[in-house]
């Protein structure tokens, strides 16, 4: 296998909303009694108190990268005002992170909006992209010395989760929630296309962002897309064109001005004459339903970098819901070597960041474990997992520090 640069990322993600626990003025918080079927978030992990453990675990391992978001819910708790507390914590674990040798990597919405932003029509609103700028220029006092900026998370996922919770709060539906990240059981249908309004909505969103956060801070600045790694049968390209552009291209092509585009990669879809193609069920497929394919990450590499040939590729995402850790490392060991098989191929890729640190709250669901690390969900004691140390020793050893490398 090639060796990976010198200066390459080697880090692990989290989501506020995901681990910190009690975000209650969160469109997310107000909307989970609302879906049916569905766990609450309520304490999480707890690593809004406990993230110098978190990134200490990172610093420990070998990582050198921390991708963790913060949360608008939290530091504008209502329209206009902004809580210098709450920044003041936000830039503590910058501050953390930066001590401990790790390089943070900020997001700076990753699927959750204030309550009251929701209220008010939230990404449909007319003053939608104006709320954001507010938000985003405030946020950029606490990014002196950050690096790298994630403005939105996945917004294809996104722009799905807006008429997901439209639904969940309709009190006429009684459909299940599910996940937007998991797939449905038997029968399998295939998840509704990104909302193309939205997409272009959270578009006009980053492309203000980036504005501000250029024209303040001296950060690398993209937003992170979920790659379908799409995959044709005979006959069905032109099928799978305009499948890859309402799902993914319309996102890529946002980015074209961008420092780097985030890419995220779990598993692969075939596009067959009549559309996507559910997967069966299988013995194999991961606790999110999803077929074991490593190689989707390569796929969607190759792919984002057609699109953006001019753009430098960091993984923000990747990784495997499953309860068997070695198998978690057997994947993540399958899908570095795609990820380094489509660089020696002329792929500009900075970075693999690994969805994700710790076992975490799945959108609904606590059952999907993609961490690193385990957390007893009473007691919040950190258990790293063997994955955790074996992907550490990877990093140390690309960078010439020793460890076993793969």
């Amino acid at each position: 296998m090639p060796a990976f640069p010198s200066d390459f990322l080697w880090g692990a993600a989290s989501a506020p909303h995901q681990v910190e626990g009690n975000n209650v003025n969160s469109d997310f918080w107000m909307q989970e009694p609302h879906m049916t079927g569905a766990d609450r978030s309520g304490d999480a992990l707890d690593s809004y108190n406990r993230y110098p453990e978190d990134i200490a675990l990172i610093a420990e391992s070998g990582l050198d990268t921390y991708r963790f978001g913060i949360e608008w819910a939290r530091i504008e708790p209502a329209p206009g005002q902004f809580s210098r507390v709450q920044l003041a914590h936000y830039r503590r674990m910058i501050d953390t992170a930066l001590e401990a040798g790790v390089t943070p990597f900020v997001t700076l919405h990753h699927f959750t909006s204030p309550r009251w932003f929701a209220e008010e029509g939230g990404w449909r609103s007319p003053q939608a992209i104006a709320r954001f700028r507010a938000y985003v220029e405030v946020a950029t006092t606490i990014l002196d010395g950050v690096e790298w900026v994630c403005t939105i998370n996945e917004p294809n996922m996104l722009a799905i989760m807006v008429g997901e919770a439209e639904a969940a709060l309709d009190p006429d539906s009684d459909v299940e929630w599910l996940s937007p990240t998991l797939e449905a059981d038997t029968p399998r249908p295939i998840k509704p296309a990104p909302s193309e309004e939205i997409g272009r909505r959270l578009i006009e969103a980053h492309h203000a962002a980036r504005e501000i956060l250029r024209e303040r801070t001296d950060a690398r600045v993209g937003w992170s897309v979920a790659n379908r790694a799409f995959e044709t049968r005979p006959g069905a390209e032109e099928v799978r064109r305009r499948l890859e552009y309402i799902w993914e291209d319309l996102y890529l092509e946002a980015a074209a001005d961008d420092d780097y585009i985030g890419v995220q990669a779990y598993s692969a879809q075939w596009v067959g004459l009549d559309g996507i193609e559910p997967h069966p069920v299988h013995p194999d497929n991961t606790l999110v339903r999803t077929a074991y394919r490593p190689d989707a990450l390569g796929i969607a590499v190759r792919h984002t970098a057609e699109v953006l040939p001019r753009v430098p590729v960091v993984v923000t995402e990747n990784g495997i819901a499953t309860a068997d850790d070695a198998r978690r490392i057997a994947y993540t060991e399958a899908a570095l070597g795609s990820l380094a098989e489509a660089m020696a191929e002329g792929v500009d890729v900075r970075g693999y960041i690994h969805w994700s640190l710790l076992d975490n709250y799945e959108w609904g669901h606590w059952s999907p474990t993609f961490g690193l690390v385990a957390v007893d969900r009473e007691t919040f004691e950190r258990r790293p997992k063997p994955s955790l140390a074996w992907l550490g020793n990877v990093a140390r050893a690309q960078r010439g520090e020793g460890g076993d490398g793969m």
